[in-house]
């Protein structure tokens, strides 16, 4: 088993189990307990489990997000194929937000060589767009959350409200016909809002495993979307429903 497959076993039974030990975790996954030590260590590191004699106790609590971390590794390869079809829609000169998030923050990589105005909505991706020089960035105001860094409260509101673009490219907690675009985080919602209001084109991106999930907070119905921009994992019926709502869903 490799790295990045044994890491989401133990993620996956650190959700559904408060405790772990390191004996149960390599009979599972074939891998020396040595091995395993070293994965706990480094989950500790990025806040997901505090770690005790023998095992680990789970940090990650039910309904809210993965520490920023561990989601930008999941799916890395699905995501740089998501940001460079994002890319592909785009025009030079287009004015672009930029919504917070793992996915979005590969968007922001791709389209670094571009000529766009970009509104990232976390300090990830305006980082990431700081040195393009032909990008004019456009950072608002606000708040900023603990590892994400995505900009929350009323200054970054404002400053949405105040903007009007031609593509807004939003994030994803969970999507489905029946639910919406949802958000774990309710502080999220309103600044996704805003920023549905100030485009001309709403894009939202994510990967297949997104489908199957639902968060606290309703951005909006599907039917508000534009365009979904997903990987091949989504499922067949998950997609079905969507385009049956009328929205244009790539798969890459």
């Amino acid at each position: 088993m490799e790295s990045s497959e044994r890491v989401a076993v133990l993620i996956e039974r650190l959700r559904t189990t408060e405790h772990v030990t390191v004996v149960e975790l390599a009979e599972e996954t074939g891998a020396s307990e040595m091995t395993i030590r070293r994965d706990l260590d480094q989950l500790a590191e990025r806040g997901v489990l505090r770690r005790v004699r023998g095992g680990a106790v789970s940090l990650l609590l039910r309904g809210e997000a993965m520490p920023f971390a561990v989601r930008e590794q999941d799916a890395a390869e699905a995501k740089e194929r998501i940001a460079a079809a994002v890319d592909g829609l785009l025009t030079d000169g287009e004015a672009v937000i930029l919504d917070g998030g793992t996915t979005t923050l590969t968007v922001a990589r791709a389209i670094a060589g571009r000529r766009l105005t970009a509104v990232p909505l976390d300090l990830h991706a305006a980082t990431a767009l700081s040195g393009a020089p032909q990008v004019r960035l456009l950072v608002p105001g606000g708040r900023t959350k603990p590892g994400a860094l995505a900009f929350t409260g009323p200054l970054t509101e404002a400053s949405l409200a105040s903007l009007r673009v031609d593509t807004a490219v939003l994030g994803v907690c969970g999507l489905s016909a029946e639910h919406g675009l949802t958000a774990h985080e309710l502080d999220e919602v309103p600044v996704k809002r805003a920023a549905i209001a100030s485009a001309r084109r709403v894009v939202a991106v994510c990967d297949g495993s997104k489908f199957g999930r639902t968060g606290l907070g309703l951005v909006c119905p599907v039917t508000t979307l534009d365009m979904v921009v997903t990987d091949r994992s989504a499922p067949a019926a998950a997609v079905s429903r969507l385009r049956d709502s009328g929205v244009d869903v790539r798969l890459v």
